[in-house]
């Protein structure tokens, strides 16, 4: 701490190293957790699908008598259809956008988000009613208008779609906003296709395995059967492997931990050139190496700790300003935590392995003679 110009350095390096690799992996995981948004939404405890779909956002439209085929299976509880599709919606003003319409069970409401805000969700059963999230309410807007509410309209290919409830949730990955009606309706709004079932929402008895019924369901009707964290893992990994976002923000999380061993390591090098005397007035005295190596890692211990503080949280203040303004994704499990924590142990270690082998082979006599 004598040295503030190297002190300071060896702080901001490690807390810059913390901050991006924090940053990116939250943002990383945010995307990662929006491609499963409607799972998390839905909240059933099986998916029954075509049986080619990995992926929630593309689903495959099954038959309608898949439906009574898939109730017909022993251990299932009871089964409702779940209708998606994007459309455009036309505004007051005349523009145009694109939401996610689902449609779900009318007499259950059985796949319908729980945070509602504001309406009720029996309201659904009024004439042309729709649910809106509140990221949708926030961008769908008019020229100088003002956020829609509850009351408010717009049209839904030739039909009106009349705001009955606002409701929050995760963002879709498309990045349209959520529009839930009833199956009927919905089907009723898009344009006419031979197919309209989506998926098919289950719930198994009382007593079952989610797990056993869905592999019952597969073996009995030759669709696809997810339990809700199946499908959600499913989801991700197909991004995983069909998409270059994992190898875009494993660079950037790459190059902070590079920056953060090349910066600390170098400059608690040289701090510790610049205080080799002292380390060799000590070891004239007695100071094993042992007891002086203790005392370097105490030191990168002590900086690590305060960057790594400082740095999770200004990556924390950004990932709160992201998550009020709906951009960019922000999701900081504690797995996260732990593998920066790591990571920047790593750094404190090798820049303490530097400084180490520095005093191991200095010799008391050149000190002397220096």
């Amino acid at each position: 701490m004598g040295d503030r110009a190297k002190y300071a350095m060896l702080i901001g390096a490690i807390a810059f190293a913390t901050l991006l690799m924090v940053q990116q992996a939250g943002i990383f995981t945010g995307i990662m957790d929006w491609t499963a948004s409607i799972i998390n939404t839905t909240q059933a405890s099986i998916w029954v699908i075509d049986s080619k779909v990995e992926d929630v956002n593309q689903p495959f439209a099954l038959r309608d008598t898949d439906l009574g085929r898939v109730r017909s299976v022993s251990g299932v509880a009871w089964a409702v259809p779940l209708y998606q599709t994007v459309q455009q919606v036309r505004l007051k003003d005349g523009t145009f956008q694109s939401v996610l319409l689902m449609g779900i069970d009318a007499s259950t409401f059985i796949g319908a988000p729980t945070t509602i805000l504001k309406g009720r969700l029996e309201d659904l059963r009024q004439s042309n009613a729709i649910l809106l999230d509140e990221y949708g309410q926030q961008t769908m807007l008019s020229d100088n208008a003002p956020p829609l509410d509850v009351g408010d309209t717009f049209e839904l290919n030739d039909h009106e779609a009349r705001i009955v409830g606002l409701f929050r949730t995760k963002r879709s990955f498309s990045g349209y906003p959520f529009v839930y009606t009833t199956y009927e309706r919905a089907i009723e709004m898009a344009p006419k296709t031979r197919r309209n079932l989506s998926y098919v929402l289950v719930e198994p008895q009382t007593g079952q395995s989610p797990v056993a019924v869905a592999r019952k369901i597969e073996e009995e009707t030759g669709l696809r059967a997810y339990t809700s964290n199946e499908f959600y893992w499913s989801t991700v990994w197909w991004y995983w492997n069909n998409t270059g976002i994992p190898s875009a923000f494993g660079a950037t999380i790459l190059i902070g931990f590079i920056v953060g061993v090349a910066v600390a390591g170098q400059t608690f090098y040289m701090s510790v050139l610049d205080n080799i005397r002292y380390y060799g007035a000590l070891k004239a005295m007695g100071a094993t190496n042992g007891l002086l190596a203790r005392i370097l890692i105490a030191q990168a211990a002590l900086v690590g700790f305060i960057g790594y503080g400082l740095g999770l949280g200004a990556a924390t203040i950004f990932g709160y300003f992201a998550i009020r303004n709906f951009s960019p994704p922000f999701y900081m499990p504690y797995q996260i935590l732990l593998v920066v924590f790591l990571a920047i142990t790593s750094i404190c270690v090798f820049s303490a392995l530097l400084g180490i082998w520095r005093i191991r082979s200095l010799e008391t006599a050149e000190v002397f003679r220096g």
